[in-house]
């Protein structure tokens, strides 16, 4: 089989907390021989092996301390720990989340790499940067090229961060919007309006929407990121799978 265009796979994306059949944030991006698990949020472990085998995950990133975004980390190092017997893919993540794992020396199954915005990451056929985002615990957004194809994914963030920081060469942006315009500034968080200004400014070529919080109105999300993007607008869906 020839290596994969760069893609995105939506392993789980509500906001803050899982939903009813939902996840938290995760998602699986393939491109060349690579794959790499973005974000662990509960639930997405389950999802990640309708795709590809546990060992077939060449690398984790995680983008911030918050649980919903890296919790299943524990379960994986269990699966490899006790089940598979052998050691784990390589973990990026930001200082202190080892230090927050309660499955004991299982976590040493991971070769573990602190990131900072200094920090460029080349896993098989994937580079990646960093920047970090304005929330409440150090976070990371993520760039990652692969083939002629590059996609950002802000993580979480409130709005003095902005997706230029990325680039002006996106070809697809996934933005966290967790809530709408009506919330704004009541959280460091953005809301659809934010997300898609944020897009527009930075000429992503599409752009989805992720991260919104349980029982947000998903056509309202998607109408005020459109009008303020400045064209259509995907909201992220668990299993949707996107080229880049």
């Amino acid at each position: 089989m020839g290596p994969e265009s760069l893609s995105l796979t939506v392993l789980g994306c509500d906001g803050s907390f899982a939903g009813p059949g939902g996840g938290c944030s995760g998602y699986l991006i393939r491109g060349g021989n690579t794959n790499i698990w973005v974000d662990a949020g509960s639930g997405t472990m389950s999802n990640l092996q309708r795709h590809i085998e546990l060992e077939e995950i060449d690398a984790v990133v995680l983008t911030h301390q918050h649980p919903d975004h890296w919790a299943d980390l524990e379960g994986l190092a269990i699966a490899f720990k006790w089940a598979l017997g052998v050691a784990g893919p390589q973990v990026y993540a930001p200082e202190g989340i080892r230090d927050l794992m309660r499955v004991g020396n299982a976590a040493d199954v991971f070769p573990w790499h602190e990131i900072d915005e200094s920090t460029v990451v080349s896993a098989g056929d994937m580079k990646m940067s960093f920047s970090r985002t304005d929330h409440s615990v150090p976070t990371f957004a993520v760039r990652i090229e692969c083939m002629g194809r590059t996609l950002g994914y802000s993580a979480d963030t409130g709005p003095a961060w902005r997706l230029t920081v990325l680039g002006s060469d996106l070809d697809v942006a996934l933005c966290e919007a967790s809530f709408l315009a009506d919330r704004e500034g009541t959280v460091q968080h953005m809301s659809a309006r934010q997300a898609g200004a944020s897009a527009s400014e930075a000429s992503a070529g599409r752009l989805i929407i992720t991260h919104l919080i349980p029982g947000t109105d998903r056509a309202a999300a998607r109408a005020e990121a459109e009008e303020s993007f400045g064209g259509p607008v995907e909201v992220a869906s668990v299993g949707a799978r996107y080229e880049v």
